[in-house]
């Protein structure tokens, strides 16, 4: 719920969100996350019962997949790719939702049954914003409140902002390879073509289901006089005749992108779209990977981060702070007859900050941590003696 990753899948190029989940995401989970006999006994008898659910976005967004994972009994949790109009606002009704962090926060939600196109049965619900725009959810998860449903896939977004921060603060890819090679031709990469007609489609779905929503929302007085009438016909018949546009130009490109090759190799892309790889030969440590490694040290500091927020003024500077720390001086003592390596820091620019990095070093020097290698415990303080 806080995005905390325990799971890599290493491709050159990614096949697309659904393939890579039901190649080697799922089989991942269900080879991991084994069945306990209270589970096994509760999916026998009631076939409203999930194993476990999948979050996702738009870009997973299959009603095939979702219908083979619930054959499993995989719930699957993700927005509305193709929603309908909207629904009346006196369905909504405010809800006290708890996030990931601990929050609890209040949320306009309302809850409909809804069929997909390969008539799927699931949960929808939406959730209106404060500008009126509803956002739309569905999910095969039949026993969670809508309020939990909630939280988690709105908790998604820390998986980006891991992404996010990954790239910016963890380059740890060019620390042991600089060099590139091509990537092999057989690797199969979603069509850039398929790509582009697909997001115009749905930018065009958009701008009419707006349209029709201003034609529907096109009121009269009860006894209009004949120029409130006319102007009546006439915002009518522009709304109709621009819908009318879009639904041409929509049907030309979804029958564009039908004749459009979903995924072509990789030697298929235009030269300007080509792309390479690092080396593989020297990407890897023996054990573990560098991919790994990323994951452990973010998870570590993601650990000292929310240690960190309880002690400052304002937590959002938590991880900014440690980068701080990180790139301090510091020196390193050995106490060979008590058995100790001291790391004192160098005090930093902000007397507020040395104060909360103190509690900090103090809980880390609870743990007793031992150097690796050697039989050490690490002591952690800051400025000099």
């Amino acid at each position: 719920m806080d995005g905390q990753p325990f799971l890599y899948v290493n491709k050159e190029v990614g096949p697309g969100l659904v393939a890579t989940r039901k190649h080697d995401v799922i089989p991942w989970l269900e080879a991991s996350v084994a069945k306990t006999p209270e589970q096994e006994r509760r999916l026998a008898e009631d076939p409203r019962a999930h194993w476990f659910t999948v979050v996702f976005d738009r870009e997973g967004y299959s009603p095939e997949l979702f219908e083979q994972l619930w054959r499993k009994r995989i719930a699957i949790l993700t927005y509305h790719k193709f929603p309908k109009e909207d629904w009346r606002i006196e369905e909504f009704a405010p809800h006290s939702v708890q996030l990931a962090g601990g929050e609890t926060v209040t949320m306009k939600l309302a809850e409909r049954g809804a069929q997909l196109s390969n008539k799927l049965w699931v949960r929808e619900f939406r959730k209106l914003n404060g500008n009126g725009h509803q956002t739309p959810i569905l999910t095969t998860n039949f026993q969670a409140p809508m309020t939990t449903l909630a939280a988690s896939l709105f908790a998604r977004w820390s998986q980006e902002n891991f992404f996010r921060y990954r790239k910016e603060h963890f380059g740890l890819d060019c620390l042991i390879e600089y060099g590139t090679e091509p990537i092999p031709d057989a690797i199969s990469v979603v069509n850039p073509q398929w790509r582009s007609l697909d997001s115009q489609i749905r930018s065009k779905a958009g701008q009419r289901h707006r349209l029709a929503a201003r034609f529907g929302a096109l009121t009269l007085s009860l006894d209009p006089a004949e120029p409130e009438l006319q102007g009546f016909q006439q915002r009518q018949g522009r709304l109709r005749e621009e819908i009318e546009i879009l639904n041409v130009e929509i049907d030309n490109l979804k029958q564009q992108r039908k004749d459009t090759l979903h995924h072509i190799p990789v030697n298929s892309l235009p030269e300007g779209e080509r792309f390479t790889r690092l080396r593989t030969e020297r990407k890897h440590f023996p054990l573990p990977s560098i991919d790994t490694i990323k994951m452990i040290a973010y998870r570590a500091e993601s650990r000292m981060a929310s240690l960190l927020r309880e002690h400052l003024a304002r937590p959002d500077d938590a991880r900014s702070l440690l980068r701080q720390i990180f790139e301090t001086e510091a020196d390193l003592t050995p106490g060979l007859t008590a058995n100790t390596l001291t790391v004192r820091l160098h005090h930093l620019t902000h007397a507020a900050h040395d104060r909360a990095i103190e509690l900090l070093l103090a809980e880390i020097n609870a743990t007793q941590t031992v150097f690796p290698g050697t039989s050490l415990t690490l002591i952690f303080k800051l400025g000099s003696d």
